[in-house]
């Protein structure tokens, strides 16, 4: 089980501090300029919310945009970790299992406002790393098809390893309980190696942003 995170709401709809990412999603969705950050300790959450977002969230040298995309400020015993600013301009993807290997389904949400653009899903049977697989390369063909360059987000090191090598790596078995999701998968990886995209692929760094924004809260 997931260590549970505090979630600071310095801006948004109820300033505080929230137990759970959906509460922190309920005050900052579609809230333009919110500011909050998620900590590993009531006492850590507590000592921010009290220390105002100043120290710890920075605006980028552009400015702050039109929906609140500011990034966290880079501290002295933090730097060589900066996670930099949230691109809210992008596609976040996630996945929900039942199991793993159990049921998957995944969707793609628009990472500003949270609004879901896609999903799939519940597959059968199959695991947590091919359905992120899946999920990214879905976003990259979705956006492939309405001609947009946004970045994709995905909380997955190993899919975003896959997506880049144009295959997946997994030990999950070839038989007729998992024939649905390896049949998705074999569709993903022949659109990667019959397409190109622009899009950045990036990692979405949960300890410094929270969960992200596609999270179906299942930890």
């Amino acid at each position: 089980m997931a260590k549970q995170k505090f979630y600071v709401v310095w801006v948004g709809k109820v300033p505080g501090i929230y137990a759970s990412w959906a509460e922190c999603q309920q005050q900052v969705n579609q809230y333009t300029g919110a500011k909050f950050k998620a900590f590993e300790s009531r006492s850590e959450a507590e000592q921010a919310f009290a220390a105002g977002y100043k120290n710890y969230w920075g605006q980028s040298s552009a400015g702050q945009g039109a929906g609140g995309s500011a990034g966290f400020k880079r501290s002295r015993s933090s730097a060589a970790a900066d996670p930099g600013e949230i691109d809210y301009d992008s596609i976040s993807v996630d996945v929900g299992t039942r199991g793993n290997p159990g049921p998957v389904e995944y969707k793609g949400v628009d990472t500003r406002t949270g609004d879901i653009l896609f999903s799939c899903g519940p597959i059968a049977k199959g695991t947590n790393n091919l359905g992120e697989f899946l999920a990214i390369v879905h976003a990259l063909a979705y956006l492939k098809k309405i001609g947009s360059s946004k970045t994709v987000y995905s909380d997955s090191l190993n899919a975003i390893k896959w997506v880049k090598q144009k295959k997946v790596v997994s030990t999950l078995p070839r038989d007729a309980s998992t024939k649905e999701i390896w049949d998705l998968v074999d569709r993903a990886e022949s659109w990667l190696r019959n397409n190109t995209y622009s899009n950045k692929l990036l990692k979405w760094q949960t300890k410094s942003w929270g969960e992200i924004k596609a999270d179906y809260g299942r930890k």
